[in-house]
């Protein structure tokens, strides 16, 4: 009786890509984790411990004047120094040199004859013989805090002034900026695959070559051209046409390769039985190539779209920083910017940004792997 045992590369290759799936799954899923912490849990402990209490120490200033009560002589503070009163306080103090100096539940004798009492749940109370001052006192404390998660974070970064545009403007740089690469290129693969004309075979071999050259190295050349045709004809520098022109430039080189080897790939016969039928290049391309081409197609506009939605670099070269075209990915790092070093706004913003590439990935990912193995193999 024969059985079929699978061969050591094949459970190589298995174990491979689940180590991929892995390695790429479980950061982004810490992204995931930490964009919906409290902002203080983020710095006090990793991802991995956000479903256990963290130690964190807190500075909580009392109210002072606005805040003080007089009962038998004595001006008095009271209130919780932690934020919603959730938590164990295990040591306070009132220095930052000493930030667990007394236990809690000690009364400790300040400045002024002033008295501070700190109990375990947070609680505070804050005697002086003479009124406060208008800025308090501060209480530093050690705290174990019970895990929290918000949604403040993605509150912070869909409400920041401007992201409603920003996001449109993406939107207006991205989907041209797919198509007409996509529409261009397929015309050029079906002209490489099926039509004889001088040099297509140097053409084509020119067009792989590009594929090698780095981005950083004809950005300049391009511009500079750009912004020469737009002197020669009055046209203004920074406008949707130019970064369109520029991303289409950048992303044709792919697409005439990945399109060109699936057209390449059909089969020979159609394109003949329509010659016969007195069908031209044009008829050919539209009525057969286009529909038996939508693997290929789909699978370039996800790369395509995906590059273009997350670009930084050709959007601040061709579009500039203005309100009115900024892009979404720009307007996300002015926002971390001015925010100092927040982690729960860039982790918040990741994912803002990464909504609409997820939509496009899974509404098209059936054609993505057979649009990458097309021309791959060919039938006898």
């Amino acid at each position: 009786m024969y059985s079929h045992k699978k061969s050591p590369l094949v459970w190589f290759s298995h174990i491979t890509v689940l180590v991929l799936v892995v390695l790429w799954t479980i950061p982004t899923f810490g992204l995931l984790v930490t964009s919906l912490r409290d902002k203080d849990q983020i710095v006090a402990s990793g991802w991995w411990t956000s479903l256990s209490t963290s130690t964190q120490n807190l500075i909580y200033r009392t109210p002072g004047e606005a805040g003080q009560t007089e009962e038998d002589g004595l001006y008095i503070n009271t209130g919780n120094a932690l934020e919603d009163g959730a938590g164990k306080v295990s040591r306070f103090g009132t220095s930052s040199l000493r930030p667990q100096e007394f236990e809690v539940g000690q009364t400790v004798d300040l400045d002024d004859g002033m008295q501070l009492t700190v109990e375990e749940n947070g609680d505070y109370r804050l005697t002086s013989p003479e009124s406060f001052g208008r800025r308090g006192e501060r209480i530093f404390v050690t705290a174990e805090i019970p895990p929290r998660f918000t949604f403040e974070n993605y509150r912070n970064v869909l409400t920041a002034e401007g992201i409603g545009q920003s996001f449109l403007n993406s939107l207006t740089v991205a989907i041209p900026s797919t198509i007409i690469p996509v529409l261009v290129a397929a015309y050029a693969a079906y002209a490489l695959s099926w039509m004889k004309f001088p040099f297509r075979n140097l053409l084509l071999a020119i067009i792989v070559g590009l594929l090698v050259v780095p981005l950083q190295m004809s950005l300049i050349p391009l511009l500079k051209m750009y912004n020469a045709i737009g002197q020669t004809f009055d046209v203004p520098a920074k406008t949707y046409v130019g970064i369109w022109l520029a991303h289409m430039g950048f992303g044709l080189p792919l697409a005439i390769y990945l399109l060109r080897n699936y057209i390449a790939g059909l089969p020979r016969e159609l394109m003949e039985s329509a010659r016969v039928d007195g069908a031209n290049d044009f008829m050919i391309f539209n009525k057969i190539i286009l529909p038996l081409s939508y693997p290929a197609l789909a699978s370039f506009a996800i790369f395509q779209f995906l590059w273009t939605w997350n670009d930084l670099l050709v959007a601040t070269v061709f579009l500039g920083n203005s309100e009115q075209t900024i892009v979404l990915t720009a307007r996300l790092r002015e926002l971390l910017g001015s925010r100092g070093g927040n982690w729960e706004i860039l982790t918040a913003s990741a994912f803002v940004s990464i909504i609409v590439p997820l939509v496009v990935f899974f509404a098209l990912q059936r054609y993505l792997v057979r649009g990458l193995l097309a021309g791959s193999v060919k039938g006898g």
